[in-house]
């Protein structure tokens, strides 16, 4: 529960905690604060009254949901009512004998602004499961790293608007039948078969459609957007935003490669290597250029398109192995030092937390006892789901021969998608190794929409999100000025402090505001809006000053020439 007398200038982020946590072992003065916080005034919790909302009656049951229905208390090991939802199995084509299914469950929303509008989240991989993101992202229970067992998720999306977590392609956690994708291409015309078939079955023709997913996700939105979008079909394929956080939108030299260097340095304490290894490293990308090419090419506005071949690439543009591999030569030698080292979220250190997924961050880890949750026979008899075994990334190929044959999604089918909707948004976590952010901005400022290359201004707006009564020890988030944008030309690019690969795993808060955003319920996120469900919650009344992700802003990458000069003046982003 947030203290709401303490509204401070926000320059930094702000953790929401709840008031009188212990914390009498770090001292007398600590000790002191704490005693003062117990008698601070606070307001009761909001979110109670959303989170016990239900609709006086289901809103989607018909003779064709019936089957698809859940029973909204009888999810295992959730001690609390879900709510309405429908989860099943639907054909990718309208073919009688199509064979091929993709599985998915669907969340209804009461909230009186979701008429007539519906989101679609998808996970990553390739052949990773969108379940990872209903269970410990943005679905209405949450079972995290390391927890006793799901608790309710206070910023669930279905808050906001009704939404679907599908898995997919063919082959993905319980989507079965025969993989025949070996492109986006393939894989968004699977899914607008599956899509028409979603519509057909809850009656939702003409709905606004938003799109959202993560890491590969990259790939998938953007070209299945982009599909629906030359469909012409507003009755089925009425798209209408895009929304993706740390993805996937340009080759992995440049995602991952060439930024590497400068990301370790700029997070030097969580990267403490000895002179030597550092020296090391440091000279190889020299060798290799990849320094030089962040100087050149990561500036605002764009020195020009970047040719190939990429830096440390041999004559016929094959990356050498001595620069591609700096990446993973860092990764073995922190793991020494952290062997607990994860790559999604790189501030992480030991103990080793147990996933009821499988797979909590770089390793694979489930404790004697534990079980996969997915793959239990009742969770299974609880969404109607096939009896195979369930995979939160699959070991199968979702692509025929494991090979994915499209182009990145910057050349064309992302910006198609903004060129189109004016509402997409690019989203970063700081604290992720997977995909760098500053690769993330090396393939935008190398991407033409709007008529122009790139971003022409810094992204050092301060991303501001509301205070607010949401949380409780189970759900923690933060509040306050979390990060740095820009928005140009109907692309937003934001910067989410202290959050690593899955943003709205780690910054549920963060989230919830980009998603009012692509939903336009608010038109601003470096204002001081209230959340749209908390209207009353006071907020700052200090300047929010420049954002706080200055990686992105110098012309290295790095924070030594970091300017602090503010680049638009703007508070309304819409433009």
């Amino acid at each position: 529960m947030r203290l709401t007398s303490l509204l401070l200038s926000a320059t930094t982020a702000v953790v929401v905690v709840a008031a009188g946590r212990d914390v009498g072992h770090a001292g007398k003065l600590h000790k002191a604060f704490a005693e003062a916080r117990k008698k601070t005034t606070v307001r009761e919790p909001v979110m109670d009254q959303i989170l016990d909302r239900r609709a006086s009656a289901p809103l989607f049951l018909n003779a064709n949901t019936s089957k698809f229905a859940v029973n909204g208390t009888g999810i295992p090991d959730v001690n609390f009512d879900v709510g309405e939802s429908y989860a099943g199995s639907l054909p990718i084509s309208s073919d009688p004998n199509e064979e091929s299914n993709l599985f998915w469950w669907f969340f209804p929303s009461t909230n009186p602004d979701a008429k007539k509008e519906i989101l679609i989240w998808l996970n990553g991989g390739p052949g990773c499961s969108s379940f990872e993101g209903l269970l410990q992202e943005n679905g209405p229970f949450l079972w995290q790293y390391g927890t006793f067992k799901p608790v309710h998720n206070p910023w669930s999306w279905n808050t906001l608007t009704n939404v679907v977590w599908v898995e997919q392609p063919v082959g993905t956690g319980f989507s079965t039948g025969k993989v025949t994708a070996t492109s986006e291409e393939d894989v968004a015309k699977q899914f607008m078969g599956f899509w028409r078939n979603f519509m057909d079955t809850f009656s939702m023709q003409g709905y606004k459609v938003y799109i959202a997913g993560e890491s590969y996700a990259g790939l998938y939105c953007p070209y299945i957007a982009s599909a629906f979008l030359n469909a012409e079909d507003t009755t089925y394929y009425n798209m209408s935003g895009l929304l993706i956080y740390d993805p996937s939108i340009t080759l992995d030299v440049v995602s991952e490669s060439i930024p590497i260097l400068a990301f370790t340095e700029y997070w030097g304490g969580l990267y403490p290597f000895n002179d030597t290894f550092r020296a090391t490293i440091q000279a190889r990308d020299a060798k290799c250029g990849y320094s030089a090419w962040m100087n050149k090419y990561l500036v605002y506005p764009p020195s020009g398109p970047q040719p190939l071949p990429f830096p440390g690439s041999d004559e016929n543009g094959i990356p050498l192995e001595e620069c591609v591999n700096i990446y993973w030569d860092i990764f073995d030698a922190i793991s020494l030092i952290n062997p607990c080292f994860d790559l999604y979220q790189v501030a992480t250190t030991c103990p080793l937390l147990w996933d009821v997924l499988g797979f909590p961050g770089s390793f694979s880890y489930m404790p004697e006892g534990s079980s996969v949750y997915f793959d239990r026979a009742d969770v299974k008899a609880a969404i109607h789901a096939p009896n195979i075994t369930w995979e939160e990334c699959t070991s199968k190929n979702v692509f025929v021969n494991g090979t994915d044959s499209s182009l990145p999604s910057h050349i064309k089918a992302l910006p198609h998608v903004i060129d189109k909707t004016q509402n997409v948004q690019i989203v970063h976590g700081a604290l992720d190794m997977i995909l760098l952010a500053n690769g993330t901005l090396l393939g935008i400022q190398n991407m033409t929409w709007g008529g122009k290359l790139g971003f022409q201004t810094k992204p050092n707006w301060p991303f501001y999100v509301p205070y607010n009564d949401f949380t409780t020890h189970s759900n923690l988030a933060a509040a306050g000025v979390f990060g740095s944008m820009v928005t140009e030309r109907g692309l937003t690019y934001v910067s989410v402090d202290l959050s690593g690969h899955m943003v709205p795993q780690y910054a549920p808060s963060a989230a919830y505001r980009q998603l009012e955003f692509l939903l336009g319920r608010v038109d601003c996120m470096n204002c001081t809006t209230p959340f749209t469900v908390d209207k009353g919650a006071p907020q700052s009344s200090q300047p929010l000053g420049l954002g706080t992700a200055p990686q992105a802003w110098s012309e290295a990458g790095g924070g030594k020439n970091c300017s602090r000069k503010r680049s638009a003046p703007g508070r309304k982003l819409r433009k």
